[in-house]
């Protein structure tokens, strides 16, 4: 018989150390499924974390076995019974997190152990990195229950592996594994369970203290260039670049580079 779902902790925790805020989703004995109770504060500690200052790197982890079967069923069905507009959590709790994760002005990681589901694969995909366990899987279950793609999916997914294939894991939704996150480009690495968090931890406190302003202008370009032709890309290129050659960031690699010496970057 499965154990009753604790009460006494909240189910999103976000945590700030070393340049890293570390968002988890703590929801552990329902498979940290989305209810709205979840989708309020991973919408909270996500806006947070992308505005606070303190924070040049973005870890998405989990507790239990589970990344996150998305959206929690349960409520969703008592929803629907009682004629409530559930298409109002999209709007209002999906897309928030799906835009600010993709654009925040700083890199996120996300560390996939167990599954990871609807929104909670979409939420992974907006990552810049995957770190995935051996025993991890993705599954774009929204069609098995007569649903369209949300959460970033439909934008993130193509550009991750390519359009054909995207339309595939999204018409016949069928479970990813590890491996073949690998092969197609779901994940960014896979590494023993154990070692998950370990290694998504190290690289999201590698990327904080890295050059966060040139970080967010790599984000903004290559966002930009999906939808623009080769001109303009290199005219928002050369925007970007401006900023960057600014930066204070800039001017200690440089000098450091001349003194034949690691650069130290500030993230300004």
């Amino acid at each position: 018989m499965a154990e009753p779902e604790r009460t006494d902790s909240p189910p999103v925790r976000r945590e700030v150390s070393d340049g890293v805020a570390t968002i988890t989703l703590a929801r552990p004995d329902a498979l940290n499924a989305l209810d709205q109770a979840t989708k309020d504060a991973l919408r909270t500690a996500v806006l947070e974390a992308a505005a606070d200052p303190r924070v040049r790197c973005v870890l998405l982890a989990h507790e239990g076995r589970a990344f996150s079967v998305g959206q929690d069923l349960r409520e969703h069905a008592a929803l629907l019974e009682h004629g409530n507009p559930v298409q109002d959590t999209v709007p209002r709790d999906y897309n928030p997190v799906a835009q600010t994760l993709a654009t925040m002005s700083k890199p996120v990681v996300a560390a996939v152990g167990g599954v990871a589901a609807g929104a909670g694969a979409a939420f992974a995909f907006a990552a810049d990195f995957r770190v995935l366990g051996e025993s991890a899987s993705f599954n774009l279950a929204f069609a098995a229950v007569g649903l369209s793609a949300d959460s970033g999916a439909s934008w993130t997914l193509p550009r991750l592996v390519g359009y054909a294939r995207a339309a595939e894991l999204l018409l016949r939704p069928r479970t990813v594994d590890a491996a073949t996150a690998l092969e197609i480009g779901l994940a960014t690495s896979v590494v023993p369970d154990d070692r998950v968090l370990t290694e998504a931890t190290a690289l999201a406190l590698e990327l904080a203290k890295g050059p966060t302003m040139a970080y967010a202008a790599i984000r903004q370009a290559l966002a930009y260039s999906a939808s623009h032709e080769l001109a303009d890309s290199l005219e928002r290129e050369a925007e970007l670049q401006a900023q960057c050659g600014a930066t204070q960031d800039h001017k200690n690699a440089v000098a450091a580079f001349l003194k034949k010496e690691q650069p130290t970057f500030e993230g300004r």
